[in-house]
């Protein structure tokens, strides 16, 4: 079984899986059966997962007959495969987004992502629900690893300077709904609401859970890099100096990617009427003075590009949860975090630009 954490629409993984599935034809019979498990938050809307499936020319569908795909809507904050089930397990531009909602997270007071804020408070408890999150993660993917399977993570990250990038784009949605405030489309209180819980991990963060003997929870890093992405539109305006474009191209990612989050804060929540108003009324913020100084708000940011193996199983891995086994996932998260495991909130959202995927090479499929 191959797994697909955090599908949202499935356009970021069919390049990945289609690869996969090549290599598997490789060592197998063409009609053995490969079934694909494509996994989100149950909020997700998996209609469009399976037109994406059925209907873009990437799709493993239209060169694998003997591969099938299904879904999972539960959070990958908890197990949601078999034990031992997964040869390969892919996710990309998902592990990034915090389990808990930004409702339930302490308010953002001076901006609305948490790289950006000065708040030493709000910070702190990001990190703490971070930190959680990526330790839950990965103990429940080490459960559901087969011996000899292997899980690749593409996210966000930051290098040694803190800054994990996004800073025009997050700026420029600060400034707009400080202006939407001032001409009375919001009210102050549901901009302090307004906040986008992602949160970018340093290379010590995501090694937190295997120190300090490189092992966990069955598992261990293969490989770890952390590289620095161009902005995807850039090249477009270079070509054609149309900053309008530019400015337009940002806007439709943010709506996509932030509005529904942002949108949610409002009194009425996501059927508030302003939520579904034309854009004269809700502007897109990302398009926020762009068009005027464009080299302004080039972003760039970093990503991180994680493999890691499942081992044979230690003694006590796998053990059924309340046998008192130090590697039972559920017992070592709240071990490490002073909790159970994470409620649900995985979604993923759009990803990166496409072919991202492409840099950070592929893992090795087990020999199985």
């Amino acid at each position: 079984m191959l797994a697909d954490y955090g599908a949202a629409d499935g356009r970021n993984a069919l390049l990945p899986l289609g690869a996969a599935i090549k290599v598997i034809r490789r060592r197998t019979r063409h009609e053995h059966a490969v079934l694909v498990a494509h996994t989100d938050a149950p909020h997700n809307d998996f209609t469009d997962l399976f037109s994406t499936l059925a209907d873009d020319p990437d799709s493993y569908l239209h060169t694998d007959s003997a591969s099938f795909p299904a879904a999972i809507g539960r959070s990958f904050y908890g197990q949601i495969l078999p034990s031992k089930s997964v040869t390969l397990g892919w996710t990309s531009w998902a592990t990034m987004w915090l389990s808990r909602a930004a409702a339930e997270l302490p308010e953002i007071p001076d901006h609305v992502q948490i790289a950006y804020s000065a708040d030493d408070t709000a910070r702190a408890a990001y990190a703490r629900q971070a930190a959680q999150d990526w330790h839950d993660f990965v103990a429940f993917r080490g459960r559901e690893l087969c011996p000899g399977g292997r899980l690749t993570v593409l996210t966000m990250a930051v290098g040694a300077d803190g800054e994990f990038g996004y800073r025009p784009l997050f700026d420029a949605i600060a400034a707009a709904l400080g202006d939407q405030v001032r001409d009375g489309l919001l009210g102050a209180e549901e901009a302090r609401r307004m906040t986008i819980p992602i949160f970018a991990r340093s290379e010590k963060d995501f090694r937190a859970p295997f120190a300090p003997t490189d092992r966990f929870e069955g598992c261990s890093i293969e490989q770890l890099e952390i590289f620095e992405a161009d902005d995807p539109f850039w090249a477009d305006y270079a070509a054609d100096n149309d900053a309008a474009a530019f400015g337009a191209r940002w806007a439709a990612f943010t709506r996509l990617s932030a509005f529904p989050i942002l949108a949610a804060a409002l009194d009425g929540g996501p059927a508030d009427p302003r939520a579904t108003s034309s854009p004269r009324t809700w502007r897109p913020a990302s398009r926020r003075g762009w068009p005027a100084n464009p080299s302004r708000c080039r972003s760039r940011w970093r990503w991180w590009c994680w493999s890691s193996a499942a081992a044979r199983p230690d003694p006590g891995y796998g053990s059924p949860a309340g046998t008192g086994s130090a590697a039972d996932p559920r017992r070592s998260a709240a071990r490490r975090a002073g909790g159970g495991a994470a409620r649900a909130g995985d979604s993923a959202g759009p990803g990166g630009p496409a072919g991202a995927a492409g840099q950070c090479g592929g893992a090795e499929l087990p020999d199985r």
